[in-house]
């Protein structure tokens, strides 16, 4: 990213932050630096700016480059048609967005034959000029004027041959200027974003078909307040065929505009240029504009269902980890039987089998068998069981082993590992065995470590978010590695288990030098020391500068090698400890000895307070890891089954996915529920995740259960009112007329009504 002033005023400017903060982070950037690099090491250049900053800036100075670029190609465009003026030139030069840019274009863009173009042929433009400079004069006469215009030849494109014609033709040209000037589509464009209406329709037809879309057969409210998940729920109706939506304000007020901008008076020629504007509008411009606005709204649904999706990704990436047990994974069914494999504390699997605990007694009794055999001789610390199908019955089968106290017995979100389990990564990873034993090895390592594991699998794949295959894919996919990245650099990696999936996103690597990295490992054993990665195969300096800090080495011969002190600050380390007069392993195991350390005398101008004060948090705590906790989680006994729910029973609950319209809940029925917004607090929720988080454990009430439609409505309020959602009959009617209030919109036709579940949202992955 190349530096530019302008540029990085308008950046400081809008985020509220220093110009040399913004030019320092472009700085890194151009030269290769990754953001949780940037954020970590290098705080005293942006001032300590964090990772959303971070990459706000970046997202900016590449948005404002691709200005840039448009304007180069503009100018090249115009100069080559020598159309290039100094007055248009400038104001190129001041367009701050593309919108702007494409308004002060578009009278010089090359254009596709129209009505008008074909007018001009015809020679009627100074007819059009006439019109429009006449508005004024009383005695200035439209049909008078248009007869000098008339045209016999048999050629038919040119003639004209009645005055109507000619006034036809001159009016043509007269609405293509107004489609095309700057300021009346700024003007529009303003009317669009302040009174445009999102109104959709059903297709003909399509009524029982489309019966999944039912509440949006006859919908209508302000675009500007239209949520991300209802808009994409109407544009997917529409892509899928039973839903039509147009995006409009009041047409008198698009027409009021024009006729402001171009209208004078009360003449002939007036009234002939206000018939200009009205066709200029209703044929030209609130078509265009419309166009615009879907755009803009599918841009707004896509940032919103985006940052859903990404948020939900952290939780569960972040998600509190088992650690290093010796576990014993089992993928639930009924039919095919329960697939069992044991892993050692690294997750390598050991041994795997298949039990039928569903199918009688006697292959229960020899489940039971297996399983407490397996758990004795491999010395199992904890059982993970999947919560597809089967799950719930797996588990209490488990439970009434008897097993050993110790040993703990954990349900786990098994979604996605399906598709791991078929994946290339799988395959490489166990060639010789099945898809199930895949899946059951992917259940277990989940609990050991769910970002080691989830790193594996496709992020849209994990079943979290809302509608992400219908957003940006380019844009989702940049926020997710983002996220990704994030997560992984958060925590750190171990440099000699880590596979190259995870590998892959410690900052500074990608996929080809997490393979490097690996193969080394595996030809020359475990790395030594962090110094030894220099010696991987394209792997230079620069590359090691960005990634060393988030590796780790334990044990190694360098204590620091451990935490997330980089390499570059141990001189600075080595110092501290040879002023305390001990080894850096003493500094790092005795907090009395860190305590006399005085941070001033070791400021430079490369390393001020905030590295410092990093290096002494990593030396008392060193690579320490800032997920929480793990805490085991049990749902209710009994309650195991659709069936087994009643309004009014309290559950614990296991938050799955937060969507921006409330949250889904495991209560360990096979079927999430759902706490609808209004139902997360006693207080008004403006934003679900303000509130849950994914995996995070909640206390629910059931509301309402509908058994034919698999659905459930919960609540987190302290006193919910049972059958409540059954009392908001009347809110979507309300919210129709646009009569929008916290209740209405957030009642019945989100909840048990066409795309409240959103079809996929509400199936078990």
């Amino acid at each position: 990213m190349a530096e530019n002033p302008i540029h990085i005023a308008k950046i400081a400017h809008e985020l509220k932050l220093q110009p040399n903060q913004v030019r320092a982070v472009g700085g890194f950037f151009a030269d290769g630096a990754t953001v949780p690099f940037i954020a970590r090491y290098r705080k005293e250049a942006t001032g300590s700016l964090d990772e959303v900053q971070i990459a706000t800036i970046r997202d900016r100075l590449e948005q404002l480059e691709e200005v840039d670029q448009r304007r180069e190609a503009i100018l090249k465009s115009l100069e080559e048609r020598n159309l290039l003026t100094d007055e248009l030139k400038k104001k190129l030069g001041a367009a701050e967005t593309l919108t702007v840019l494409e308004d002060i274009y578009l009278p010089f863009r090359p254009k596709k034959r129209t009505r008008a173009t074909i007018a001009k042929e015809r020679g009627l433009e100074p007819l059009a000029d006439f019109l429009l400079q006449n508005q004024a004069v009383a005695g200035a006469d439209p049909l008078t004027e248009a007869q000098r215009f008339l045209v016999e030849t048999e050629e038919e494109e040119k003639a004209v041959r009645t005055t109507e014609d000619a006034l036809a033709g001159a009016r043509d040209i007269l609405a293509e200027r107004m489609n095309d000037d700057e300021n009346a589509r700024t003007k529009m464009r303003e009317l669009f974003n302040a009174k445009g209406v999102l109104s959709s329709k059903v297709m003909t037809g399509k009524e029982e078909e489309g019966a999944k879309f039912k509440d949006y057969f006859d919908w209508n409210e302000p675009a500007a307040k239209a949520p991300s998940h209802r808009i994409l729920a109407i544009r997917r109706g529409e892509s899928e065929g039973f839903l039509y939506f147009r995006i409009q304000p009041p047409e008198e007020d698009g027409l009021s505009i024009l006729e402001s901008l171009f209208v004078r008076g009360k003449s002939a020629c007036a009234e002939q240029v206000k018939m200009a504007a009205h066709d200029g509008y209703k044929r030209l411009l609130k078509i265009s504009m419309e166009t615009e606005a879907r755009i803009a709204l599918k841009k707004r649904a896509d940032e919103e269902a985006i940052k859903v999706f990404s948020d939900n990704i952290r939780e569960l990436l972040m998600a509190a980890p088992l650690g290093r047990k010796k576990v014993l994974a089992i993928d639930p069914g009924f039919r095919t039987g329960c697939k069992i494999v044991c892993l050692d504390a690294q997750g390598k699997l050991l041994h795997h089998d298949v039990v039928y605990p569903e199918q009688g007694t006697r292959n229960a009794s020899e489940a039971a068998t297996k399983i407490r055999a397996y758990c004795e001789h491999f010395g199992i610390e904890a059982v993970a069981i999947g919560n597809g199908t089967a799950g719930r019955e797996t588990e209490m089968f488990v439970r009434g082993l008897e097993l050993p106290k110790t040993i703990a017995i954990v349900m786990v979100n098994e979604s996605g590992a399906s598709v791991y389990s078929a994946s290339d990564v799988a395959r490489q990873e166990f060639p010789d065995q099945d898809v199930t034993v895949r899946g059951a090895v992917s259940i277990g390592r989940r609990l050991m470590d769910p970002l080691a594991e989830l790193v594996k699998i496709d992020p849209k794949s994990i079943g979290v978010g809302q509608y992400q295959h219908d957003v940006d894919q380019r844009a989702l996919k940049r926020s997710l590695d983002d996220v990704v990245m994030s997560c992984v650099n958060s925590v750190g990696v171990e440099l000699n288990t880590a596979s190259p999936q995870i590998l892959a996103y410690v900052s500074g690597l990608n996929a080809q030098l997490a393979e490097n990295i690996v193969a080394y490992r595996n030809a020359n054993g475990p790395f030594a020391n962090r110094q030894q990665l220099l010696k991987v195969p394209r792997l230079g300096p620069k590359t090691f500068q960005q990634a060393a800090g988030f590796l780790r080495i334990r044990e190694g011969a360098q204590p620091l090698d451990a935490s997330a002190v980089h390499p570059e600050s141990y001189s600075i380390v080595d110092q501290m400890a040879t002023d305390r007069g001990c080894t850096v392993r003493d500094l790092m195991g005795d907090d009395a000895l860190r305590k006399g350390i005085k941070l001033d005398r070791y400021i430079t101008g490369a390393t001020g307070l905030p590295t410092l004060t990093d290096i002494m948090n990593e030396l008392a705590k060193p690579g320490r890891d800032p997920r929480d906790r793990f805490e085991i989680f049990s749902f209710t006994e009994g309650v195991n089954k659709l069936e087994d729910l009643k309004p009014g029973l309290k559950l614990p609950g296991i938050v799955t996915n937060v969507t921006a319209f409330g949250a889904f809940v495991d209560i360990g029925v096979h079927q999430d529920g759902l706490v609808h917004i209004s139902q997360l607090s006693d207080s008004f929720v403006k934003n679900p995740a303000d509130v849950v988080k994914v995996q995070q454990k909640v206390q629910v009430t059931v509301l309402e259960v509908d058994l034919p439609r698999k659905r459930i409505a919960l609540s987190m309020k302290s006193r919910p009112e049972i059958g409540s959602t059954s009392s908001r009959s009347n809110d979507r009617s309300q919210t129709n007329k646009g009569q929008s209030s916290n209740r209405s919109s957030s009642g019945k036709p989100e909840q048990f009504g066409g795309d409240w579940f959103s079809q996929a949202l509400n199936k078990k992955k």
